[in-house]
């Protein structure tokens, strides 16, 4: 007689459908920021019932960029700097999809900066999550656009010399819609804020601030516990506050907030508008 218990089938992830599950467990690191934040971002996903075929993701390289490979929606894991364009083409051939681009500071503000302004200058469609993390974490924690002045880094040994971007107000100056900034702690807030900019129509920006635990964390002296500590307690919420008045600097309170909630004609309206026009109709 067969003694052996039968084995009880197991309970369903609620991401199951949305993750890759071949490729989990994750590469990031302990204390890293990014799986929280991809945990926010597909709650907020199934909080307005998004179906996956509906859903498009698009990632640069570095930490942040491996985020499209384990979704199992399409993704497109693309060239340094790139995702925003690659984002731009799709939504304009597949105006029906959600388009959402995931990467990381150095990404989306060093090589692909031009990009960002300007499409948020001509308010694409698309949703943008840039995750911060200080430095580039992936090739070895080498200074980035948004290192803080001071902060060690392999490429800034004696403390960084150069003024960080202030990214809420980069993409409000250049026409963004929707612009917020997280700690990636803030799991409830990013989740609503995501939700928020699903329903936006036009380009939206939101910062989601997750240092590195390892290369930058570490050359500044900072445990895992003791930096998430210090981005808790640093952490103020100005919702409405002006984006001049909110960058990143050393021994300051890390402002977030819903900044930008506006209404303007995306890029595919007035597409729609222009060819309305040469076809001899009214738009």
């Amino acid at each position: 007689m067969n003694t052996t218990p039968e084995l009880e089938a197991p309970e369903q992830h609620p991401f199951d459908g949305l993750l890759r599950e071949g490729r989990i467990p994750h590469i990031w690191c302990p204390g890293c920021g990014i799986g929280s934040i991809l945990s926010s971002f597909l709650e907020a996903v199934k909080g307005v019932g998004i179906p996956p075929e509906r859903l498009a993701i698009v990632s640069g390289i570095g930490c942040s960029g491996r985020v499209a490979g384990y979704l199992d929606v399409d993704s497109f894991h693309t060239t340094h700097g790139r995702p925003i364009p690659f984002a731009t083409g799709l939504k304009l051939a597949r105006p029906e999809l959600e388009v959402v681009v995931v990467s990381g500071d150095g990404d989306l503000a060093a090589i692909g900066g031009n990009h960002l302004i300007h499409a948020a200058r001509r308010n694409i469609d698309i949703n943008v999550i840039c995750i911060n993390n200080f430095n580039y974490g992936m090739t070895g924690g080498q200074v980035g656009p948004t290192t803080p002045v001071g902060a060690w880094t392999v490429t800034s040994p004696h403390g960084c010399h150069e003024h960080p971007f202030n990214l809420v107000d980069l993409a409000a100056s250049c026409g963004a819609v929707y612009v917020a900034r997280w700690i990636s702690m803030d799991v409830r807030r990013i989740r609503w804020s995501v939700e928020e900019a699903f329903g936006k129509r036009g380009f939206t920006f939101i910062e989601i601030i997750a240092p590195c635990p390892v290369n930058y964390g570490r050359r500044q002296h900072l445990d895992d516990a003791e930096m998430a500590r210090a981005i808790v307690e640093g952490c103020e919420i100005r919702h409405g506050a002006d984006t001049r008045d909110v960058p990143i600097e050393d021994s300051q309170k890390i402002i977030c907030g819903k900044f930008v909630d506006i209404e303007r004609p995306t890029y595919n309206e007035m597409l729609d508008e222009l060819r309305q026009r040469a076809r001899g109709g009214t738009p």
